[in-house]
C-alpha cells in the first residue's frame, strides 16, 4: 500500500472511529451534563434557605437540675448504658440517656420521670426549630436506620429522624437527636434534583439492577469512550483539520460541523477535566466505604460514675453539657465549655504548622475537659489521650478487616496487640479544610496524623466515639483531583456563586457540543 493510500485510510477510519465513539457515549454524555447542569440550578435559584443549621451552645440551666446522672439511673433501675447527655426543650432540662441497646430515653433532670414518646418529642422539636416553623401540621416521623434514596450514605449521620411536613413544598427535615444536629433537610425541588443527579450522574439504577461493582465498571468505561472522542475530535478538527475534506459552503451540514469543531476545540479542555477526574474518582469507589462501621461507645457501669455528675468541681456558667468516655480502663466525664462572649476568636486560638498551600492557618483551642468519674480529678490533654485510645481500637478493627469487637474486653485486648502508633502531628478542628471537607459532616474533630509511609490521618469525633474520616495520600490525590478539574476549585476566590457559574458554562458547552455532533451524525450518516 502506497504512503498516501495508507494516510487516507488513517485519515478515513479516524474520523470513523471519532464518530463511532461519539455516538456510543451521546446518551451517557447528554445524561450527565444535563445532571450536573441542575446542580447550581439547584443551588442557587431554587435552594431552600432554612432557619437555623445548628443550635448554639449555650449554659445548661444548672438551677433545674436537682438530680445527678446517678440518682436518675439508680431511680429508673438503669445499671448498665452507654452515655447520657444534657438537653432543653418543652422549657426543661433532661438528661438524654442511651440505654445499652442504643435506644435512647429523656428523663426530667428535676425528678427522674421518664418522658413518655421522648425521642420523637424531641425530633418534631428539633426539626421546627431548624426549620423555623412552629404551626404547620407534621405528617409523619420516621426513625431513618439505614441510608434511602433521599437520605443518601453522603449524609454520614445514623440514625436519624425523618419528619415530614405538610406543606406546600412537601419538606422533610432528618435530625439527629442523640447530638442536636440536623442531618439533612430536602422540599419537592431537591427531591426531583437528587432522583436525577442520582440516576443520570451517578447511574444509581444499574446498581439496583446489579451491583455497584457493575455500575462503577460501566462509569469507567464510558468515561474512556468519551476521553477517547475527545482526543480524537481534537486530533481531527484542530491539528488535521486541513487534511480532511471540508464540505461545501453554505451546505446545511457545513454549518453543523462548524460549530461542531469550533465548540468542541474550545470545550476540549473541559471535557477531559471533567471525564478524567470522573474516573479517578470512580476508581475509588470500588474500595467502600465503612466510616459508619467503626464506633467505640462501650457500656458503662452505674456504679462506677463514683462522683456524681453535680459534684464536679465546675463553673456550671460555662458548662454546656457533660456526656461520658470510657479509655484506660476508666470513666471520664466529659464536659463541654461554653466561650466566653467577651474572649475574641483570635485569643482562643495558637499558630499551627504551615498548611500545604503555604499558609499559616489557625489551631482552635478544645472546649472539652475530661474528670475522671471515680474520684473527680481533671485529666490533663484528656482528649488528646481518648483520641489516641480511639485510633488504637479502629486501626485494630481495621486490621480485622473492618469487624468490631463484640466486648469491651476484646478490643482493648485487639487494641493493645497493635503496633504501637506513632503520632506525627494531632490538632483539633472546629472548621473544615482541604483534607478534612464538608463532604464529612462531623465537627468538631480530632485530627491524628500517623507517621506512615501514605500518612494515613484519623479524624476522631470524640463526642459520639465515631471514625469521621480516615484519610491517605491516594485519597488526598484524588480528592484534590475531584476538587480542581470537577468542581473547579481553583477559580473559588472569585466567589462560589462565579464557580457555579462557570461550571455550569462549562457543562452547557459540553452538551452542546455533543448534540451538535449528533445532529451531524443523523444528516451524514
Amino acid at each position: 500500500m502506497s504512503t498516501e493510500n495508507l494516510t487516507r485510510t488513517v485519515k478515513r477510519n479516524m474520523y470513523s472511529w471519532h464518530r463511532i465513539l461519539g455516538i456510543i457515549t451521546i446518551i451517557p454524555v447528554i445524561f450527565w451534563t444535563c445532571s450536573g447542569l441542575s446542580h447550581p440550578i439547584i443551588a442557587h435559584w431554587f435552594k431552600f434557605q432554612i432557619a437555623h443549621e445548628y443550635i448554639k451552645p449555650k449554659a445548661i440551666h444548672n438551677e433545674q437540675i436537682k438530680l445527678s446522672v446517678n440518682e436518675v439511673l439508680q431511680k429508673n433501675g438503669i445499671n448498665l448504658f452507654r452515655n447520657f447527655r444534657l438537653i432543653d426543650f418543652q422549657g426543661k432540662t433532661f438528661y438524654q440517656v442511651k440505654d445499652r441497646k442504643n435506644q435512647i430515653q429523656y428523663f426530667s433532670a428535676a425528678d427522674g420521670v421518664k418522658l413518655v414518646n421522648g425521642e420523637r418529642l424531641y425530633a418534631e422539636y428539633l426539626s421546627r426549630y431548624f426549620l423555623g416553623d412552629s404551626t404547620s401540621k407534621i405528617s409523619s416521623v420516621t426513625q431513618i436506620t439505614d441510608f434511602t434514596e433521599e437520605y443518601k450514605y453522603i449524609n454520614r449521620l445514623l440514625p436519624v429522624w425523618k419528619v415530614s411536613f405538610d406543606r406546600k413544598d412537601q419538606m422533610d427535615v432528618y435530625v439527629e437527636t442523640s447530638q442536636s444536629r440536623l442531618a439533612n433537610y430536602n422540599d419537592t425541588n431537591r427531591k426531583v434534583f437528587l432522583w436525577v443527579f442520582s440516576n443520570f450522574h451517578s447511574y444509581e439504577f444499574i446498581a439496583k439492577i446489579t451491583n455497584n461493582t457493575a455500575r462503577y465498571v460501566l462509569i469507567l468505561l464510558l468515561a474512556s469512550i468519551v476521553i477517547f472522542s475527545t482526543l480524537s475530535g481534537l486530533l481531527i478538527y484542530g491539528f488535521l483539520w486541513k487534511k480532511f475534506k471540508k464540505p461545501v459552503t453554505g451546505q446545511k451540514v457545513g454549518f453543523l460541523r462548524k460549530y461542531h469543531r469550533s465548540i468542541g476545540i474550545l470545550t476540549s479542555l473541559v471535557t477531559l477535566t471533567f471525564m478524567g477526574s470522573g474516573f479517578y474518582h470512580a476508581t475509588h469507589k470500588f474500595t467502600p466505604d465503612d466510616r459508619i462501621n467503626y464506633v467505640f461507645e462501650p457500656e458503662v457501669k452505674a456504679r462506677d460514675l463514683v462522683i456524681p455528675s453535680t459534684a464536679l468541681p465546675l463553673n456550671w456558667e460555662q458548662v454546656s453539657n457533660i456526656s461520658l468516655a470510657r479509655f484506660n480502663d476508666k470513666t471520664y466525664y466529659q464536659v463541654y465549655l461554653v466561650k466566653k462572649e467577651n474572649d475574641s476568636w483570635k485569643k482562643q486560638q495558637v499558630e499551627k504548622a504551615e498548611t500545604m498551600f503555604g499558609e499559616k492557618a489557625k489551631k482552635a483551642k478544645p472546649d472539652i475537659a475530661y474528670y475522671d468519674a471515680a474520684n473527680g480529678q481533671l485529666l490533663p490533654d484528656g482528649i488528646m489521650e481518648y483520641s489516641y485510645s480511639l485510633v488504637k481500637h479502629f486501626v485494630a478493627q481495621g486490621a480485622a478487616d473492618g469487624e468490631a469487637a463484640c466486648c469491651e474486653m476484646m478490643a482493648n485486648a485487639a487494641a493493645d496487640e497493635s503496633a504501637p502508633l506513632i503520632i506525627s502531628s494531632s490538632d483539633y478542628l472546629t472548621k473544615f479544610d482541604n483534607d478534612y471537607g464538608f463532604v464529612n459532616k462531623r465537627l468538631p474533630v480530632v485530627k491524628i496524623a500517623l507517621s506512615t509511609p501514605q500518612h494515613l490521618t484519623y479524624y476522631l469525633e470524640t463526642a459520639t466515639g465515631r471514625l469521621a474520616a480516615k484519610v491517605q495520600d491516594s485519597d488526598r490525590r484524588e480528592g484534590l483531583s475531584f476538587a480542581v478539574f470537577h468542581k473547579f476549585l481553583l477559580v473559588d476566590f472569585a466567589g462560589k456563586n462565579f464557580r457555579d457559574f462557570l461550571t455550569a458554562f462549562s457543562a452547557f458547552g459540553v452538551l452542546v457540543v455533543s448534540v451538535l455532533g449528533l445532529i451531524l451524525f443523523i444528516k451524514t450518516k
